[in-house]
């Protein structure tokens, strides 16, 4: 085993606090100019750029000391403390916001990267979780990021290990960078298909456009189709609602809502039949379409036969609301899924006390409109490779991300080690 070196990482680095309050207002913000990495903004290892708020240039001089620059760490100081930031070539120049933490590493003996990848253990964020002071919401300081201990091995070593880790994830980043221009494809195709109602018609031509007969709808307020229909999600001849119930089992991946990112799936939580929380208890199955019932909470799961591997070995959260097509209507209900007109209906009906969500009497007012059989066909033929390889790349990244997370700490307690 190489020899490895133990300190923490006060000793390595130069850590700093963001700005405060008072140096940073919402009133400062502007449309473009430098992005402020806020806590809400910090993912797994990288910055979330979809609500970033941004400075212009002169603010950005005023709060130079508050600069990044390639591999620097960024930590919240509240909330989801765990997570960090680590800033690449694309993201050189953001600004660690109010509510941030900066980590610098200030020796040569390090890789930057892989004190990111040793910081991103389940050890290490369970620490930082354990130590954080604060009853309600967990807070970082300078002083307790400082004691916060690190191992490392040699410089090649570590720079072996980062080249592995990394390729790994970028993988993984790929086949997420795919599935997100193959979901911008559907989109627009469900768009132009049953919003603008530019279907093919029997001669190929654009249907509304090319003078296809439409009819007025007394519930959407809206022409339609001649011979289409408007249903319910809860009541509809396309799909049905799933209830809870699981069958039994040894064990199982449980994938709760927090598992799941847009339409992408982490490891989830093995659980067994008896030991299991009540809320695992949703079943999938093949040609079933899955959404949050939280409110501002897009989380989708397209479980066609290509996902048959997460199908059978998981079970699903009751914060989840399935849909059971069969394998015609399959690609059109996870499209209007995905719509935005959906979301914002379903966001409209959530309700509760604590924690707002939609039930199944709210989804008998989001209505859903039922094409004809002959385009419902044709849309499937259409959209059914695109969906497959979407639910490969899915699967694949989550076998990635497995072995990813078996590796990390094998990798970071000289278990295993790299040979040139």
């Amino acid at each position: 085993m190489n020899k490895w070196t133990y300190t923490t990482l006060g000793k390595i680095s130069e850590i700093i606090t963001g700005p405060f309050g008072s140096q940073l207002h919402q009133s400062d913000y502007v449309e473009q100019g430098i992005p402020v990495v806020m806590p809400q903004d910090i993912d797994n290892r990288k910055v979330n750029y979809a609500s970033i708020n941004y400075v212009s240039n002169e603010d950005a001089i005023r709060l130079e000391r508050y600069k990044t620059i390639i591999n620097d760490i960024l930590y919240a100081r509240r909330g989801d403390v765990e997570k960090h930031a680590f800033i690449k070539e694309k993201d050189n120049g953001v600004l660690c916001g109010t509510g941030c933490l900066r980590v610098r590493i200030t020796t040569s003996e390090v890789e930057p990267e892989f004190i990111s990848f040793f910081l991103n253990r389940e050890e290490t964020r369970k620490w930082l979780v354990t130590h954080a002071v604060g009853t309600n919401m967990p807070n970082l300081n300078t002083d307790i990021l400082s004691d916060v201990p690190i191992a490392y091995p040699l410089l090649e070593e570590q720079r072996r290990i980062v080249q592995v880790l990394n390729s790994l994830d970028e993988k993984i980043a790929l086949n997420s960078a795919v599935n997100d221009n193959l979901e911008q494809q559907l989109m627009l195709l469900y768009d132009y298909w049953f919003t603008q109602f530019d279907f093919p018609d029997n001669d190929g031509n654009p249907y509304q456009t090319s003078g296809g007969k439409m009819v007025w709808n007394d519930t959407l307020k809206r022409n339609i189709p001649e011979n289409w229909k408007v249903q319910s999600v809860i009541s509809n001849c396309l799909s049905s609602i799933i209830k809870p119930g699981v069958e039994i089992f040894n064990t199982k991946t449980y994938l709760a809502t927090a598992d799941v990112k847009g339409t992408s799936i982490s490891t989830g939580t093995i659980v067994d039949y008896d030991g299991r929380e009540s809320r695992a208890n949703m079943q999938p199955s093949i040609n079933s379409v899955w959404f949050a019932k939280m409110k501002n909470s897009i989380k989708h799961l397209y479980l066609n036969k290509e996902m048959q591997p997460i199908i059978s070995s998981s079970i699903l959260s009751t914060g989840f609301c399935g849909l059971q097509c069969n394998e015609i209507s399959f690609e059109y209900i996870a499209s209007y899924v995905s719509n935005a007109y959906f979301e914002i209906h379903k966001d409209m009906l959530a309700h509760g006390a604590t924690q707002e969500a939609v039930n199944n009497d709210d989804l008998a007012g989001v209505h859903i409109i039922i094409p004809e059989d002959t385009v419902l066909r044709a849309y499937h033929e259409t959209t059914q490779a695109i969906y497959a390889q979407i639910s490969k790349n899915v699967c694949e990244n989550q076998e990635l991300v497995k072995l990813r997370d078996w590796l990390l700490p094998m990798l970071m307690n000289g278990q295993a080690t790299i040979s040139d």
